[in-house]
């Protein structure tokens, strides 16, 4: 396999696990138990019902949850999803759903579900520029709102909840996109769930979402077929030609997750590691690499980081290419670096991309560039 592999910290899609990079290499060319490539395997095939099935009992199964709970593989990535939820579960009159604008993807949110009905921005962090979420002290919920929305983590920023939000008597939604199957989450607490599958858990094409049966049996009448939870509940995702080679990849995850690395409790402690790892580099690099996210709220999947100029930000782009290091150049929105700690990076990867940066300040003047130790 391309050794590059092993150093993809792209913010999305992101790394695959290369035991399942092996698998889908095998499985485009012949799925052995079908002999046939999984590019090209009928959604009506018994084989790929079983695929669906697996999945849907895996994920359960990762997120502790019962059959209460429908695992939906739907297409339109989480921006279909800022659509479906308020469609679902917004009604037309009576108090506005909450919403929370902690950085740029939650900020997508707020005019698609603006469209279907009436929402409130309960807190925002733009005019901090994003560095921070709310503490529970600061947040003013409704305890009437029909449901409370939020992003876990924002991929942009690095910012990350390490708690769940809101009143057990007010209905909790969640964007989880980029820390889906990262780690344990009290899934019961959830009435909907909502995450595409390239960052942490297969390639771009599929989005998991996760409901409570209930909350779409109660759904208003009428919805576009496509765009109503019920319909893709009733024929177990396949209500039209799903994106079969993602959902299979995806399936792989679950089972490498399940096999490979022992459950979410294991997959956090791998991923706190590798967290700790980078965040110690920025913290002790004497305000040489200046880290974006507020120490609470730095997030395990999105190491977001700038340098003291532009200029030297290039130059570190430049130098991390060369030395194989892929996808570290930050979002368009901000600029800066970003190092994606995804499920699939390993603490080797990560170890290299430390030693990486500790030689390249090492090499760069730091009173010529103005670095004061600002952290």
């Amino acid at each position: 396999m391309n050794p590059r592999n092993a150093l993809n910290f792209s913010g999305g899609p992101g790394a695959l696990p290369e035991s399942v990079l092996r698998e889908v290499q095998q499985a485009i060319v012949e799925v052995p138990e079908v002999g046939l490539s999984v590019l090209g395997i009928s959604h009506r095939s018994d084989w790929f019902a079983a695929v669906v099935d697996e999945l849907e009992h895996n994920i359960r199964a990762l997120l502790g949850v019962g059959e209460n709970y429908h695992v939906l593989l739907l297409q339109g990535g989480a921006t279909q999803q800022f659509s479906m939820v308020p469609m679902s579960l917004l009604p037309p009159d009576g108090a506005p759903a909450d919403y929370l604008h902690t950085g740029y993807w939650s900020g997508k949110v707020l005019p698609a579900a603006h469209r279907e009905g009436p929402i409130r921005v309960a807190w925002s962090g733009e005019t901090d520029g994003f560095r921070h979420l709310p503490s529970d002290e600061t947040l003013a919920l409704n305890r009437s709102a029909p449901y409370l929305h939020y992003v876990s983590n924002e991929t942009v920023e690095g910012l990350q909840f390490h708690r769940v939000l809101g009143h057990d008597n007010v209905l909790r939604v969640c964007d989880m996109s980029s820390d889906f199957l990262s780690r344990p989450v009290e899934a019961e607490r959830f009435g909907l769930i909502y995450a595409h599958a390239q960052k942490n858990v297969g390639p771009a094409g599929v989005t998991v979402v996760v409901v409570r049966d209930d909350l779409i049996q109660d759904a208003p009448q009428g919805l576009p077929e496509f765009l109503d939870y019920r319909s893709h509940a009733r024929a177990h995702s396949i209500l039209n030609t799903p994106p079969v080679f993602a959902i299979y990849v995806v399936l792989l995850v679950t089972r490498w997750l399940m096999q490979d690395v022992g459950g979410l409790a294991a997959m956090e402690t791998i991923n706190r590691r590798k967290a700790e790892r980078l965040y110690a580099v920025l913290d002790e690099s004497d305000g040489f690499y200046r880290g974006r996210a507020a120490e609470r709220d730095r997030s395990f999947m999105n190491v977001a980081f700038n340098l003291p100029d532009k200029t030297l930000e290039q130059r570190f782009l430049a130098e991390a290419e060369a030395a194989g290091l892929s996808g570290l150049k930050g979002h368009r929105a901000i600029g800066g670096m970003r190092a994606s700690l995804y499920n699939a990076v390993t603490p080797e990867a990560v170890e290299q991309l430390a030693d990486f940066m500790d030689r390249f300040r090492c090499t760069v003047s730091m009173p010529a560039h103005g670095a004061t130790g600002v952290r």
